[in-house]
């Protein structure tokens, strides 16, 4: 099973706000990320990271909006680095180099990102509140 990384090493990995990665994967589907129940955490593979680094450059950049960004930016990831849109308008980019930059800032992430806690919080033995 490939690896898959938390929303915070996302966040980190991309240099946007855990807050707005949050939001683009509540409001629309991207590839690569696996969603399940409330209460359940994201999880993001390689392929859905980079579908969102190629997004948050759309819109930063380009000023696309997100929904329109997603579509395009798995058009780039699936194209090898090219898209061309409907009225001729090309766009290239050098997907290896993108993608390897992102694996470095990833895995620079992964050292840094905090570790999400799991299970109950620990039984307060005093019964006073802290």
């Amino acid at each position: 099973m490939p690896r898959a990384y938390t929303v915070a090493t996302a966040a980190l990995a991309l240099g946007l706000p855990i807050k707005r990665v949050d939001n683009i994967l509540s409001h629309y589907s991207v590839p690569g990320v696996r969603q399940e129940r409330q209460g359940i955490a994201r999880r993001l593979s390689v392929d859905g990271l980079l579908i969102l680094a190629l997004t948050a450059l759309l819109i930063q950049d380009l000023g696309i909006p997100t929904h329109r960004a997603i579509a395009i930016s798995e058009e780039l990831a699936k194209g090898n680095g090219s898209h061309t849109s409907p009225q001729g308008l090309r766009l290239q980019l050098d997907l290896a180099a993108f993608h390897a930059l992102l694996l470095d800032r990833l895995e620079n992430a992964v050292e840094i990102a905090p570790v999400p806690k799991r299970g109950r919080p620990p039984e307060n033995k005093t019964g006073r509140l802290e």
